[in-house]
């Protein structure tokens, strides 16, 4: 049975309100307390290391998978593995996601690798909210590294987000792509407090025709920290277009160093980055809509997040 704050941890980082339908993975404390297979996708444990296989079959269509994790409890170190085989032409939808809920003294821990193998001609959206809380003082530390490999005519779109309340992580991801493969990754992220976030991210382009998008959207206030390292690495003729875009406010530092890199003549690779604060205008314009200022200021980083 899900307590209240199971269900309320679900619903904040994959939008469940309980048990879901179809395939899923529910981890709770660094156990498995739920799982289901489909017809079409199967969901099984690792033999030799904490985590799961999720084999999605060739052809699947209109399906998705749910694996949250959540942790409840103080003093936990949880590592898990994960293994995505999207199956040829199939097309699903993964819902991941990460909260911890820390309610004593001590540092909660999840580090979680996830494989992805996007296989020829299929499309896969995987969607990632980490999220944090707890009164105490006790740490919610997260440190994801995810690794994609999508094979010739695949396509993955990864939306990576933390929500808040997390006050430590480390954020790693690697892709490859092949010919005509196509890689979108938007991560969003909100640091506060005295956070500390890092991402580093690396696409190496190694098939002709291949492109992917890389958009970085992230918010730092009071004294927290960010950097970011974007790297886009064309090795065939390819297109590649790295953003980078930052509210900075109050005493927070935030660091976007994108890196494109060309070992092909045929290489289109382009990057922006930028830093800035909230407008006036916007503010002064929602307050003149009835708005107080923390509400307005709160309206923008909320869009701006979207």
């Amino acid at each position: 049975m899900l307590s209240a704050l199971d269900k309320h941890m679900l619903e904040t980082v994959a939008d469940l309100h309980d048990i879901p339908q179809g395939a899923y993975n529910i981890r709770k404390n660094g156990q498995g307390i739920s799982r289901n297979s489909t017809a079409k996708i199967e969901i099984r444990p690792k033999a030799d290391k904490p985590g799961i296989d999720i084999i999605i079959k060739p052809g699947t269509k209109n399906e998705s998978v749910h694996i949250p994790v959540i942790l409840t409890a103080d003093g936990l170190e949880d590592l898990v593995y994960n293994t995505f085989d999207i199956g040829e032409g199939a097309d699903v939808l993964i819902v991941a996601g990460c909260g911890i809920h820390n309610p004593g003294e001590k540092t909660s821990r999840h580090d979680g690798i996830h494989n992805f193998i996007v296989r020829k001609g299929a499309r896969v959206r995987y969607v990632e909210k980490h999220y944090g809380e707890g009164e105490e003082q006790g740490k919610k530390i997260l440190n994801p590294k995810t690794i994609v490999e999508v094979e010739e005519d695949g396509y993955a779109e990864m939306e990576l987000v933390q929500i808040s309340g997390v006050d430590d992580t480390k954020r790693d991801t690697e892709a490859r792509l092949h010919k005509n493969a196509q890689l979108v990754i938007t991560e969003r992220m909100l640091t506060d407090g005295d956070q500390t976030a890092e991402s580093r991210m690396t696409v190496e382009l190694l098939g002709p025709d291949s492109t992917t998008r890389i958009i970085s959207r992230s918010v730092a206030r009071d004294n927290s920290k960010q950097i970011f390292y974007p790297a886009a690495v064309g090795m065939n003729r390819c297109r590649a277009h790295v953003q980078c875009d930052a509210i900075i406010m109050d005493q927070a530092q935030i660091r976007s160093i994108p890196e494109i890199a060309a070992n092909h003549a045929d290489a289109q690779l382009v990057h922006e980055a930028a830093i800035g604060k909230i407008a006036g205008e916007q503010l002064i314009k929602l307050m003149t809509m009835g708005l107080y200022e923390a509400e307005a200021e709160e309206t923008i980083l909320k869009g701006f997040l979207k």
